[in-house]
């Protein structure tokens, strides 16, 4: 606590206006212990005998719990010495629950305090100040009136030294009103060493000195006696009280001074006045400038984790009816007004970051808590709702991201209204509960939950005040309400009503998925109660009260095209009710598998109606932040019930239905898919055909969406719908390829499904003979073939491969790939087949389909790492081992195509070996072994074209050279000269060219200087 060292004002001022004189000399001015005679209602206090407790003390009791000590003052004239020391004595708290709530951040104790980080339990002020306490290290306790002080010793550490602390607590109708210590530590709750005074009172009040206030000693001194206390009071503390007594002592004896206007003296041991508000003491201070530090970390170091503890403090303050609650709420409301980000999200457009959001929501579920406590009084609630208008009417006041005011749009003046009285209510104009940022079904289910346990265990030494969740597991059903009713069915019943409520989805992300969050917290309730007969009745009931209900049930026969998707909470409804009802349980599931918002002529009716009606709104796409996670909410629900169906023709039909109605997700739709194949394929049973059949079928409608579509996960689908047909028979192998054009492309429908059906491993898992071994192969050549047609490109190259064992096929295949050559193909698509043709033993055709190819190429001078150049290589190799006729046919082609020089040059000496040793002998047609003459045709075209290359590329390089690349230009001069020199009058050309450099780049001296040194 901001604990102050200065002593609080006197609570109020004291006299005894019909004092009588005479009666002092029957009082004592001293004290007594109060554990004293006729103090403790056992008698002797050692526990072995137990008498019963006195009217005196009884009657104490309840004017100390329930009226300020200035009432009874006034209500009598004088008070018996006796009456006013019991009245004292049961003023002070006997719980130790209120100190420990007061001393630490939450019961469970997760925190050592506001700024600390310390998670040590042991750190907490309560057990903290128990230690202290059960140490002996509490001392000089005195209690005057209603007031408590005494020393707390810290002991010594290594870290620290030993610290004495001066504690002094006031109290009033058994609550604690005021703290001091010296120790200085500022927090905004008790520190631990007035837990360990107030403890001390609490556990050993027989041995605390108990005083009266110390009006009533001071009334029972004689002038005398009453000039020797002050005196020697200012003798003791002459330091600290001198000019303080000094300046009352002028203001005394001045008649006209205000003191002196005023009947009585203050006595801040005298307890409360009438005008007092009785609560425990909170230092507003130290709270406001704790949320303010937390607010201002903006979420950093763990400060939204404070404020949700500090949000948990004033929950269990409600909960034991504090009146503090509502005041820290107050406080901490304020600081969230003042957060300056508030102004400056205002200005900048932008909203709330999702974890301060949070903070807000629990604030209003707080106020809610607030406004809505039975117990409070109406001029409570009425200042209350004050205060609430003026901080709504604040500019930065933050608004409510979504539409949670708005009316679900009435329906009634646009459907049949068969339809909207078909259940016990049409209403329309509804707020959406679940969702709601006061979130009324989650309070509604825990408070009942909560009411129903029977009793509470007391509270231990550690003072836990908040009940743990394991507590709820089981909720009692033996209080009973009514007939047969309980609490927990109240508590299902509410949470079932709320669940299903026909809803219109919030605007904003952040209130989308608080719709989500709060429909998951409230399901995660439900399934923490276990369900007996009377529960199940109530499900039964709800589940068909749901399907009849109208506009007002999300599971009616009609909903709006956007109100809330009911996917997760018929899940929990079907799986809840299928052991006991199955058939209400695949009415539930299946009337909640649509998602109008996705539907063009939305229809929302159920599968069994003869017609569907179609939405009455007109068709939008609305901004669904949290669309992907109702999807694959509705995924969930589809893959339970196949789940559930297995082995079931019937129902697993009818779902298969709802899904390919309802499921547009072409990702979601194959999940179901791959969900059924497992589930039909389990290793412990027999494959369940019906369901792989099902699973088939997901997949084909997955392939039909996603044919003209792109995704990234296209070729996985595409393999396992073939693994899928595979399992399923060889019929359904033959009827994928039979209607490929429907379901995948030319590439997929060879590269992949035709090779897998093909392969040997698919006539192995099948056990096919013969007869259905060629069915499935010429389906396979004539999948290839069309495909081959369609797309020569991509499937020309399957398609020679798939019909390679069947000729009239491959010679088709091979036409169509001729037919292309000319038009569509690249140069790179027929170098690949034509390496095939000549892999497969077909040189001619490769030579021929090579030739294509290259008319197709343009290899430019600087493209010397071009990746078709091998293919140039062995296309000219090719040529070579057919004979000369064929080189010579091809060298042209290859002069138009290529002008890289060094390409060329490599090309050229390839050509004059005897033996290429490209391509096998045995589909060589040499003439002889020499060597081809390089002045004569087909060479000498070839070794012009190449020497030209040289000179063309020499200028072009020159025409942008830098200096470090100087070096690496005379190489290539050299690889020049080599070319030059295999021309009869080489020399003299390469001179020639070297002499027409010096002289058009004579400004290049120093590279100029090079080509002198290296060629002349």
């Amino acid at each position: 606590m901001a604990e102050r060292v200065q002593q609080p004002p006197a609570k109020r001022l004291c006299c005894r206006p019909g004092y009588n004189p005479a009666c002092r000399q029957g009082q004592r001015a001293g004290g007594v212990l109060c554990g004293g005679a006729g103090s403790a209602p056992g008698g002797s206090g050692n526990g072995k005998t137990h008498n019963p407790e006195s009217l005196l003390d009884i009657a104490a009791r309840r004017v100390a719990e329930k009226w300020p000590f200035q009432r009874v003052e006034e209500r009598f004239e004088r008070i018996p010495e006796p009456v006013q020391r019991r009245i004292v004595y049961w003023s002070f708290p006997r719980s130790e629950k209120e100190i420990c709530m007061y001393s630490s951040f939450n019961a469970g104790g997760e925190e050592s305090g506001t700024s600390g980080d310390n998670n040590d339990e042991t750190q907490l002020p309560f057990l903290r100040g128990v230690t202290l306490l059960e140490g002996g290290w509490v001392d000089n306790v005195l209690q005057v009136g209603f007031h408590l002080s005494g020393t707390v010793t810290d002991p010594a550490t290594p870290s620290s030294p030993e610290l004495v602390c001066s504690v002094s607590v006031s109290f009033d109708r058994c609550k604690i009103t005021a703290v001091t210590c010296t120790c200085g530590n500022k927090d905004i709750f008790y520190c631990a060493h007035v837990v360990a005074l107030s403890l001390y009172r609490v556990r050993k009040p027989e041995q605390v000195k108990l005083h009266l206030p110390i009006s009533e000693t001071l009334f029972q001194m004689s002038r005398d006696q009453l000039q020797k206390f002050v005196q020697y009071l200012i003798s003791v503390h002459h330091t600290e009280v001198l000019p303080t007594a000094q300046k009352l002592a002028d203001e005394i004896l001045s008649q006209n001074s205000e003191i002196n206007q005023v009947h009585g003296a203050p006595d801040p041991t005298a307890g409360a006045s009438v005008d007092d508000e009785n609560c425990w003491h909170l230092d507003e201070e130290q709270v406001q400038e704790q949320v303010k530090l937390f607010l201002s970390q903006g979420g950093y170091h763990g400060s939204g984790k404070q404020l949700n503890l500090l949000f948990s403090k004033v929950r269990e303050m409600l909960k034991m009816r504090d009146s503090n609650g509502a005041r820290m709420l107050t406080l901490i409301t304020e600081q969230f007004m003042a957060d300056p980000r508030l102004a400056l999200w205002r200005q900048q457009g932008t909203t709330m970051t999702d974890k301060y959001r949070q903070l807000w929501d629990e604030l209003g579920a707080l106020w809610m808590c607030i406004v809505l406590n039975p117990h409070c009084k109406p001029e409570q609630k009425s200042s209350w709702l004050r205060q609430l208008r003026r901080w709504t009417s604040v500019d930065v006041c933050p608004w409510e991201d979504g539409n949670h005011g708005n009316e679900l749009p009435n329906l009634t003046h646009s459907l049949p209204q068969e339809l909207l009285h078909k259940g016990h209510t049409s209403i329309t104009n509804m707020e959406g509960w679940v969702g709601h940022p006061l979130d009324p079904i989650g309070t509604l289910f825990s408070t009942l939950t909560e009411s129903g346990r029977v009793g509470e265990e007391g509270s231990n030494t550690y003072c836990s005040s908040v009940v743990s969740r394991a507590e709820l597991q089981r909720m009692p059903v033996q209080r009973l309400l009514g007939d047969g009713e309980s609490y927990v069915a109240l508590a299902v019943e509410t949470a079932l009503i709320g669940l299903g409520q026909q809803r219109v989805m919030p605007d904003g992300l952040y209130a989308q998925e608080k719709v989500c969050r709060n429909e998951e917290q409230l399901l995660a309730k439900l399934q923490e109660v276990e369900l007996d007969d009377s529960l199940v009745k109530i499900f039964r009931k709800q589940a068909v009260f749901l399907l009849e209900a109208g506009p007002y049930s999300g599971l009616g026969e009609i909903v709006h095209r956007e109100s809330v998707p009911m996917h997760t909470f018929a899940r929990y409804l079907f799986t809840s009710l299928l052991p006991h009802d199955a058939e209400l349980a695949y009415k539930i599931a299946l009337r909640a598998m649509r998602l109008p918002v996705l539907e063009s002529t939305a229809s929302s009716g159920d599968l069994s109606r003869p017609h569907h009606i179609v939405s009455v709104v007109p068709n939008r796409y609305p901004r669904w932040f949290t669309l992907s996670h109702i999807e694959s909410q509705q995924c969930e629900l589809a893959s339970t019930m196949l789940t559930a169906a297995k082995g079931d023709s019937r129902r697993l039909e009818t779902v298969l239905e709802s899904i390919q109605k309802n499921i547009h997700s072409s990702s979601h739709i194959f999940k179901l898919a791959q969900d059924a194949f497992k589930i039909a394929t389990l290793m412990d049973s027999l494959p369940d055909i019906t369901l792989l059949k099902v699973s088939l079928e997901l997949g084909l409608q997955v392939m039909r969406i996603t044919l003209s579509t792109l995704n990234w996960r296209r070729r996985e689908m595409v393999r396992w719908l073939v693994t899928c047909a595979t399992e399923v028979g060889v019929y359904a192998l033959d009827s994928i390829m039979q209607s490929w054009f429907t379901l995948f492309t030319p590439t997929e429908a060879t590269s992949i499904v035709a090779t897998t059906v093909m392969s040997n491993s698919t006539i192995v898992r099948l056990h096919l003979d013969c007869h259905q071994q060629e069915n499935l192969a010429s389906s396979a050549r004539t999948l290839a073939l069309q495909c081959a047609m369609k797309d020569p490109q991509n499937c020309a190259l399957s398609a020679l491969t798939l019909c390679e064992k069947d000729h009239i096929a491959f010679e088709t295949a091979y036409q169509i790939v001729l037919d292309a050559a000319a038009t569509g193909m690249s140069y790179t698509q027929l170098f690949t087949i034509a390496r095939y043709m000549e892999h497969r033993g077909y040189p001619l055709r490769a030579y021929k389909l090579a030739t294509s190819a290259m008319a197709h190429l343009n290899l430019s001078y600087n493209q010397d790492t071009h990746p078709a150049i091998n293919d140039v290589l062995w296309a000219c190799a090719l040529s070579h081992s057919l004979g000369k006729n064929e080189l010579a046919a091809v060298i042209p082609l290859v002069v138009k195509s290529v002008k890289c020089a060094t390409v060329l040059s490599d090309i050229l000496r390839r050509c004059t070996l005897t033996t290429p040793g490209m391509v096998s002998a045995l589909h060589s047609r040499r003439n002889s072994g020499k060597l081809m003459s390089l002045d004569k045709a087909p060479l000498r075209q070839l070794l012009d074209a190449t020497i030209g290359a040289y000179i063309n590329t020499t200028h072009s390089r020159l025409t942008h050279i830098s200096p470090r690349h100087y070096s690496e230009f005379i190489e290539f001069l050299g690889k020049a000269r080599e070319t030059f020199m295999m021309a009869h009058d080489g020399h003299i050309q390469f001179t020639q060219f070297i002499d027409n450099l010096k002289q058009i780049y004579k400004g290049k001296k120093k590279l100029m200087m090079l080509v002198r040194e290296r060629f002349g």
